[in-house]
């Protein structure tokens, strides 16, 4: 008798990590008989990233619709693992394929994720392991830090929710209320790059073209994340302008550690849960 293991990632805009499992085992099935297929799918922090730990270690899916990446309402959702572990993927409310093919990076906001981070908080989650990947964004998570509480305001004290083409608007920034939403709830972040917020290697440069930005739009977002930067050092104490990670889901990567404290981990990696 064969054994087959089936490892797979999303493919991203046709089948999911379990979709594809499925998809394969019927046809290992008609092809060989009696065979034994492990299925184990994987994900990258993007899409799928939800539905990988709920195979992986149980637990259930939450139905939770928030703001989509250009408002509206997208069918948002997490997964709430047994040990009261809350599994948040970035994908689920700012990600590309909620986008659809009319993108607007300067405009998309991430404000959904940080609906689905404060839903599971207020459950009583234990813990936040939230996946970054397949962003439609570029906000340096300002829209979800709102959500959550953080108050950005401009030169005129005025409160604003600040977007990837808005973040040179942002004077001061206050995160009291943020801070007493989360509490003591550990944020663990997931990306699968390693880029930093700014420069040639940067969110904006790197990732800025394939969610719809030309040349002259890449240099505006860069330079909104490199204000944010400065604006989160000097207000919050949080140096992540060349934070490896920074970069990933539009510079999401140094808004969660600035606003959230959240620790910046490889996918790769043994993270806390498994320990």
């Amino acid at each position: 008798m064969h054994k087959y293991v089936l490892i797979p990632d999303s493919f991203k805009g046709t089948l999911s990590a379990r979709d594809f499992c499925a998809v394969a085992r019927e046809a290992i099935g008609r092809a060989d008989p009696g065979a034994q297929v492990l299925s184990i799918p994987l994900a990258d922090g993007g899409e799928g990233t939800v539905e990988a730990f709920l195979a992986a270690c149980g637990g259930r899916r939450i139905d939770c619709p928030c703001t989509g990446p250009y408002g509206g309402t997208a069918p948002g959702f997490y997964g709430l693992l047994p040990d009261g572990t809350a599994v948040v993927e970035l994908a689920a409310a700012a990600g590309l394929p909620l986008a659809g093919t009319d993108l607007h990076p300067a405009d998309a906001t991430t404000y959904g994720v940080g609906q689905l981070l404060l839903h599971a908080a207020r459950r009583g989650a234990r813990r936040l392991l939230l996946g970054l990947g397949g962003s439609a964004t570029n906000d340096g998570g300002c829209g979800a830090a709102a959500a959550l509480g953080a108050e950005f305001l401009d030169a005129q004290g005025r409160p604003f929710v600040p977007v990837g083409g808005t973040l040179t608007r942002i004077a001061h920034i206050r995160t009291e209320a943020l801070r007493r939403t989360l509490g003591a709830v550990p944020v663990t972040v997931m990306c699968d790059i390693d880029n930093p917020l700014c420069g040639p290697e940067g969110a904006a440069a790197v990732f800025g073209p394939q969610k719809g930005a030309d040349a002259a739009m890449v240099a505006r977002l860069a330079a909104g994340l490199y204000h944010l930067a400065q604006v989160l050092a000097r207000d919050l104490g949080a140096e992540v302008l060349t934070l490896p990670g920074g970069g990933a889901a539009g510079g999401f990567g140094a808004g969660a550690a600035a606003f959230f404290g959240g620790t910046l981990r490889g996918v790769m990696e043994k993270l806390d849960y498994l320990e």
